[in-house]
């Protein structure tokens, strides 16, 4: 691994790189954005536009505009971005185009997005939660955002061909380019000598709009860092960044795309926050976020469509040992084109066993799933082997639009011997609250104990709807009828303790 870059990488004016440490540390060049001469533009004082990303190719299928509300309509830069369509008989991964564009705003801001190819029917703007209904002229649709939202435009249900709209804050608290303990990356394409970059404690990596950094952050034994700003990590020869053994680490407001496997892998590590990170993958293995054996991590606001799971979350696994603990993830938006939204408890140690608790999700909007293999299904899915124990688990506000492929729940005690040395020691107190799913592609749930030692105990729903009805013990069923039935849920003799309540009866208790 190379030396460390200086904690100072500044842009000069013609875009070359100016610190002659960094003169033979740096394979490319910085190429100065072509879209202004310096700073982000703003409009009407709320609406802030990127400058153009270097080396990120455009794509043409829409033309999106914003303004201030009465103001002058301004283009954004649309972006190409690659997915993954898994074929389910030869296991061929085909790239997928799809489009994004971002920009910072406050306030109310109107937007613009017309489909370029013709022949709209209809747009949809997702997640559905929102409420957004947008006016339909044509091949154009407008709509307007109260507040900083990630958004995707729908053209006809197309799943590809579509638009993600990243909608920011305001900037806060910018850096200064030249603290020395500031590595910045203004406008232009950044890249190192081995694709690597290493950041030290106390460090803030900031990316500002229009910048474009090609490398993969090594974030190890780390302590008091940031990795902020607008700008992009693009084409990471591995994942876009590891952080292991690390304390009050956060990310900020970046987006990944196309990272050779996942976005962020965290490690035995504490005190975390992952916020507004919008993250884009297209090839195998592309999960979003995955933490392992790490404690006190909060995501937060973040938009991931993966080639893999979204949100995974594990003990050991190579030479990562230890529980996972105090996690929160909320106010996100997740979109798992193969593999799970969420994912918890597959990998762990089965000579000392280890455990996952105290995990929270809340307010998450889940827009799609597809994954053909029946063993691997679940929107929300507990796979829990290595005699990993997951315990004390809340959901709270999430909500599943229908999706391509799978199942809404998967909760299973499993030894699958591709990845496990043995089963699973168990799921206990589960609470999910005000789950709704809205859809007809969904196959059977499955909640599933392997033995009376290796059982799922204590699982609670309050409020589960399906298509709007609400799934009870105690009402909307013949009373012969399981309330599993209504989901539908297969449950085996392993289960203990499963329980379906109305809002009231959970009051009551």
């Amino acid at each position: 691994m190379s030396s460390p870059l200086s904690r100072r990488s500044t842009l000069q004016a013609a875009g070359a790189l100016a610190m002659a440490g960094l003169a033979t540390g740096m394979a490319g060049t910085t190429q100065a954005a072509a879209a202004t001469s310096g700073d982000s533009t703003a409009v009407g004082d709320t609406v802030v536009i990127h400058p153009t990303l270097p080396q990120v190719p455009l794509n043409t299928s829409f033309t999106v505009k914003v303004r201030s509300v009465g103001g002058t309509w301004r283009r954004l830069d649309v972006y190409l971005a690659k997915l993954a369509l898994i074929d389910p008989v030869t296991g061929s991964n085909k790239a997928q185009s799809s489009s994004w564009a971002a920009f910072d705003f406050s306030g109310t801001v109107e937007v613009e997005v017309t489909y370029n190819p013709g022949g709209a029917g209809k747009f949809r703007v997702r997640p559905d939660s929102y409420g957004i209904k947008p006016e339909v002229l044509g091949d154009t649709a407008r709509f307007t955002l109260d507040r900083p939202r990630n958004v995707v435009v729908q053209v006809d249900d197309k799943i590809f061909d579509c638009l993600h709209l990243l909608a920011n804050p305001l900037e806060q608290d910018v850096p200064a380019e030249g603290d020395k303990n500031v590595m910045y990356f203004g406008p232009g394409y950044h890249t190192t000598a081995n694709g690597e970059l290493k950041v030290p404690s106390n460090t803030t990596v900031y990316l500002a709009p229009g910048a474009v950094v090609t490398a993969w952050l090594d974030i190890q034994g780390v302590e008091n860092s940031r990795i902020i700003g607008r700008g992009v990590l693009y084409n990471s020869k591995w994942g876009a960044m590891l952080i292991r053994k690390c304390e009050n680490i956060t990310i900020d407001g970046v987006t990944i795309l196309n990272p050779r496997y996942e976005n962020i892998r965290v490690a035995e590590s504490q005190n975390i926050k992952i916020k507004n990170l919008r993250a884009f993958s297209q090839q195998g293995w592309g999960d979003g976020i995955q933490l392992y054996c790490s404690e006190n991590i909060t995501v937060d606001g973040c938009f991931l469509r993966t080639s893999d799971d979204c949100i995974a979350l594990y003990t050991h696994r190579w030479d990562f040992y230890g529980d996972t603990r105090n996690i929160t993830v909320k106010n996100c938006s997740l979109w798992a084109d193969v593999a799970h939204p969420i994912n918890i408890g597959v990998h762990g140690n089965s000579d000392t066993p280890e455990m996952l608790e105290n995990l929270n999700f809340e307010n998450i909007d889940i827009l799609d799933h597809r994954e053909p293999q029946v063993t691997y299904q679940g929107a929300i899915a507990f796979m829990v082997g290595d005699d990993n124990l997951v315990r004390d688990v809340k959901f709270d506000n999430v909500r599943v639009e229908d999706f391509r492929w799978g199942q809404l729940i998967h909760m299973r005690i499993e030894y699958n011997t591709k990845y496990n040395t043995s089963p699973g020691r168990g799921i206990e107190n589960v609470y999910i609250k005000d789950l709704s799913y809205n859809g007809k592609n969904a196959d059977l749930s499955i909640a599933m104990g392997l033995s009376e030692e290796r059982a799922v105990k204590d699982v609670t729903f309050e409020n589960l709807r399906v298509n709007g009805r609400v799934i009870a013990d105690s009402t909307g069923k013949p009373r012969w009828y399981l309330a599993s039935d209504g989901v539908p849920m297969l449950v085996n003799e392993y289960v203990q303790n499963l329980r379906f309540l109305t809002t009231e009866e959970a009051a009551a208790l």
